[in-house]
């Protein structure tokens, strides 16, 4: 027999749990002629059964009514669903919690998370050390933080002597020039890259351009190309990201943007951008789509992994549209502006294969291309040449 301090001390609980339960009518004491009440070995046990019934995820009510009649299956098949689910959670915890910690990787949740806070990612990933270049990378190429570093050195190698990162030809670039309207006179040419698109700008039209990267080697390569062309003259470099661009509103008549809008999301790009722009003023972008309404399922997954936000060319106009601005013309990139991305990438891969055998680098870049040969019009590049109807 047992006073409700010893009961409490046997069984783990407080003085006060036992008087609850025992309001409850789970446990039942009896007051001795000194007015004290007393517990029986019954009474422990059935504390002991509470206890593990609670552990299983069953509320007080839950636990008498097991106690008092036949266990109630269904009750308890929802309980286990619960815990399942609570299991599951808390594994995803872990795992983030370890791939943060180096254990694993972060490629998923950095694309969950930055379909839902593309902002906050981007900040967030600046708060862990990384520059904004840095952090705007890691969006799109490795998605891993822990493995970061290597992973753009190796991306670096690959790339660094080659001019385009992206297909695009001189053919496709003056096409979509002559759909400009009128003469430019002031062009910003945002992720100019290495210069290719904009000393071919500054040598077909009059205008003053502002070159705008956030790669000062590119923008070197920019400087050396358009003084080699004999246009230098009539570029200005900048560098800073295409998300924090400060001109003033209405500045420029044409904004150009070969293949870089992706990087901080093509509808944000629309809407980010236009405020530059004069009224009736031209953005001429670039951007990976789907041409096929039913894409075969490899290149369908690839894409969803590696740019979960690419679209139709009909969703792209009406994004355009949604952003206040009416479409000139629309035409796919030519064979020639794939091959000369896709030739002088290959070639480059192939010489630094034995090289790099372990770069998770080259095997993306290897895999990419594998899908570009296979799949290659089920999706492609678009130019989208629009302008600019609201004030």
């Amino acid at each position: 027999m047992y006073l409700i301090a010893e009961l409490a001390e046997h069984v783990s609980l407080s003085r006060s749990t036992l008087l609850y339960y025992e309001k409850q009518g789970l446990i039942a004491g009896k007051r001795q002629a000194n007015g004290y009440r007393i517990y029986s070995e019954k009474d422990a046990q059935r504390l002991r059964l509470i206890q593990k019934l609670q552990a299983g995820g069953l509320t007080l009510k839950e636990c008498k009514a097991c106690l008092n009649s036949r266990v109630d299956r269904s009750l308890l098949l929802k309980r286990l669903q619960q815990l399942d689910d609570d299991i599951a959670q808390k594994q995803q915890s872990r795992q983030l919690l370890a791939a943060m910690l180096g254990e694993g990787e972060l490629k998923a949740w950095h694309q969950s998370l930055d379909k839902v806070a593309p902002d906050a990612h981007l900040e967030w990933l600046m708060n862990q050390g990384f520059t904004q270049k840095e952090a705007l990378r890691l969006k799109w190429l490795s998605k891993d933080m822990n493995t970061h570093e290597q992973y753009m050195n190796d991306f670096m190698r690959v790339f660094e002597a080659l001019d385009r990162w992206g297909p695009g030809s001189e053919k496709d670039t003056l096409e979509a020039l002559a759909k400009v309207p009128f003469e430019p006179a002031r062009i910003m040419d945002i992720g100019c890259g290495k210069g290719i698109a904009t000393t071919l700008l500054a040598a077909h039209t009059s205008a003053h351009i502002t070159a705008v990267d956030n790669d000062e080697p590119a923008l070197a390569r920019l400087v050396e190309r358009a003084r080699g062309d004999g246009v230098l003259d009539s570029i200005e470099t900048i560098c800073v990201s295409m998300t924090d661009l400060s001109f003033d509103e209405a500045r420029f008549d044409l904004i150009w943007a070969e293949g870089s809008a992706y990087i901080m999301g093509v509808a944000n790009a629309f809407t980010q951008w236009q405020k530059f722009l004069e009224p009736k003023g031209v953005l001429v972008l670039s951007d990976l789509v789907w041409l096929n309404d039913a894409p075969s399922q490899e290149a369908l997954t690839f894409w969803q992994q590696e740019y979960p936000d690419m679209t139709t060319v009909a969703r792209r106009v009406e994004q355009a549209n949604e952003a206040g601005y009416t479409v000139i013309d629309t035409f796919s990139l030519s064979e020639e502006s794939w091959q000369s991305y896709i030739k002088p990438l290959e070639a480059r891969v192939n010489a630094l294969r034995s090289n790099m055998p372990e770069s998770a680098a080259l095997r993306d870049i290897e895999t990419e291309l594998n899908i570009y040969r296979q799949y290659l019009g089920e999706f492609g590049y678009q130019m989208f040449v629009l302008q600019k109807t609201k004030p």
